[in-house]
């Protein structure tokens, strides 16, 4: 983790999933401190906010993703089809 990435995923995780590193720090902070913080760093600065593929292209490929795995990953669907719309999904 940079300072540079985990401030770039901060930004954009707040914009397209507001309150989602809280949500994460109060569900799972007590048993993996710093979980949060690392999957704001990934997935949002060093995954979502790279240059090259535009942002709503990379959560069609996510939501796709996330659909063939199967019913398990509703969660993680839900999030990202709500992220996803502010990216310019309809």
């Amino acid at each position: 983790m940079t300072e540079s990435t985990t401030q770039t995923g901060k930004d954009l995780s707040e914009r397209l999933n507001p309150g989602m590193e809280d949500a994460l720090n109060a569900r799972y902070g007590h048993l993996l401190p710093g979980t949060a913080e690392g999957v704001v760093d990934f997935a949002y600065g060093r995954q979502y906010a790279r240059p090259g593929l535009p942002l709503r292209d990379r959560y069609l490929a996510t939501i796709a993703a996330l659909t063939a795995l199967g019913g398990q990953t509703r969660p993680q669907l839900m999030v990202n089809i709500a992220g996803g719309r502010k990216a310019g999904l309809s």
